[in-house]
């Protein structure tokens, strides 16, 4: 208890505590629709995207985030145009653009300082290690992310499940589908310093899929995985300081727990 007392006088951890909260929900509301559309592997793309502009903007003296929102939302504009208008499928777009991201990233790298422990926390996740700035416009961009979402939430439902329908009623689905790339693009850019580009793709999947087996509405579901993600990550964040491991691989972790406990529970209603 002392130690849990103890943890809570750290600022670093109060900073953690209010942007992985904030990340976490994002990641789990736009990670419903994502499943569902089966573009749920968009955030690994993604994260790998962003890992490549981070390296770069690095290597040139820039500014990290500034500079990797825009290319992640431009990437996500890409791979969605791509899946729409070509006779490429949705997953190979997506291993193609996060392959080439990747790559590009690693010999960025190798080419200038070697594999440094900036480059190293964004790989991996290091979301105690951010400073007020990257606070205060994780925290913005958050809750744009968050308000924007509920302001066309019957939308962004509409054209999760039936797009021709939706289309036919004189829903603008192409700008909604881009609307839900774009607030993807910047999810995955703040989740980066949380999870990294390794484990992000797992913040967005395992607390949609876990509320599926749980929940059977589209409201219930949604609700269930905003509430499981921010409980996975407090239960992560904390198992993390009193064990000293890694906040993202550990975050996951619980999440993990948390879909074998679901995955068990639907076993037992089906007996």
């Amino acid at each position: 208890m002392s130690l849990l007392l103890e943890m809570f006088t750290y600022p670093f951890i109060l900073r953690a505590f209010i942007v992985g909260i904030l990340v976490s929900l994002c990641a789990a509301v736009l990670g419903v629709p994502l499943v569902l559309k089966r573009y749920s592997m968009i955030g690994d793309g993604l994260s790998h995207v962003s890992f490549g502009a981070l390296v770069i903007a690095m290597a040139c003296g820039w500014a990290p985030l500034p500079v990797s929102i825009p290319v992640v939302i431009v990437a996500a504009l890409f791979l969605l145009r791509l899946t729409e208008r070509s006779r490429i499928g949705a997953d190979a777009a997506i291993a193609v653009v996060s392959a080439s991201a990747l790559a590009i990233g690693v010999v960025v790298t190798s080419l200038t300082t070697g594999m440094t422990t900036d480059v190293d926390s964004y790989m991996f996740g290091s979301i105690l290690a951010m400073d007020r700035s990257d606070v205060i416009l994780s925290v913005v961009l958050s809750v744009s992310v968050l308000t924007l979402f509920l302001l066309c939430y019957h939308k962004l439902f509409a054209i999760t499940f039936d797009e021709n329908f939706s289309r036919a009623t004189g829903v603008k689905v192409s700008w909604y589908n881009t609307l839900l790339a774009v607030l993807t693009a910047l999810t995955i850019v703040l989740g980066m310093q949380m999870c990294g580009a390794m484990l992000i793709s797992s913040l967005v999947i395992f607390p949609a899929l876990t509320a599926m087996r749980l929940f059977k509405s589209f409201r219930s579901v949604m609700l269930c995985a905003a509430v499981l993600s921010v409980v996975c990550f407090c239960i992560g964040l904390t198992a993390s300081y009193l064990v000293s491991t890694p906040v993202g691989a550990t975050v996951v972790l619980a999440d993990l727990a948390a879909f074998l406990s679901a995955c068990g529970l639907q076993r037992l209603r089906r007996r």
